[in-house]
C-alpha cells in the first residue's frame, strides 16, 4: 500500500494543462536520473498491471536530443505498438527538465510540452510535472483514453525504484 502523504495527484488546470504531482522518498538526483536515462525508464515507465512494457526507450539526454518510448502488449506483436517520442528542451540536472512529446498514433493532434520539477527538502523528492496540450479536445483525449490510471500505476513503480536504489 502506498503511504498517503506519497499519493500521486492530478489535476486539470485551464482548458489545456495536467498537473501531476508527488513526493518520492529518494534524494533529487536519484529522481531525475530515473527519469531520464533510459535503463531506468524501462524499469517504471510502463504501467505493469496493464500488460505492457517498454520495447523501444531510446533518449539522447541533451538540449535539442530526441527519445522515443514504445509500449507493447505483452504476447502482442509489433502491430499493436504505441510510440511516444519528442525532444529535450531544457535540462537542468536535477531540479527541471522541459521537453516536448507526441503521442504517435495521434500524432496529428500536435505535441504536448511537459515541465517537470525536482525539488529536495530532507532526502525527499516533490516532483511537479505539468503537461501543456495543444488543445483541450487532444487534453481530453489522454485523459479519456485512461492516462489517470497509467500514470499513477507508474508513479508507483518509479517511487518503488528510487527507493530500492537508494
Amino acid at each position: 500500500m502506498t503511504d498517503p502523504k506519497h499519493d500521486t495527484s492530478m489535476e486539470l488546470r485551464d482548458d489545456r494543462d495536467v498537473v501531476i504531482a508527488r513526493t518520492f522518498n529518494a534524494p533529487a538526483r536519484l529522481v531525475y536520473d530515473a527519469w531520464t536515462k533510459p535503463e531506468f525508464v524501462r524499469r517504471w515507465w510502463a504501467p505493469r498491471s496493464h500488460g505492457v512494457s517498454l520495447v523501444v526507450c531510446d533518449a539522447d539526454i541533451r538540449v535539442g536530443g530526441a527519445y522515443r518510448y514504445v509500449m507493447r502488449k505483452d504476447g502482442d506483436g509489433a502491430d499493436g505498438d504505441i510510440g511516444f517520442s519528442g525532444r529535450y528542451v531544457e535540462l537542468t540536472p536535477h531540479s527541471r527538465i522541459v521537453l516536448t512529446q507526441i503521442f504517435e498514433p495521434m500524432a496529428d493532434a500536435g505535441e504536448v510540452v511537459i515541465t517537470v520539477s525536482f525539488d529536495e527538502v530532507d532526502g525527499q523528492t516533490h516532483l511537479v510535472s505539468q503537461e501543456r496540450y495543444p488543445s483541450k479536445e487532444a487534453r481530453d483525449a489522454a485523459v479519456g483514453a485512461g492516462m489517470e490510471q497509467g500514470m499513477r500505476e507508474s508513479m508507483d513503480q518509479l517511487e518503488a525504484l528510487v527507493v530500492a536504489l537508494k
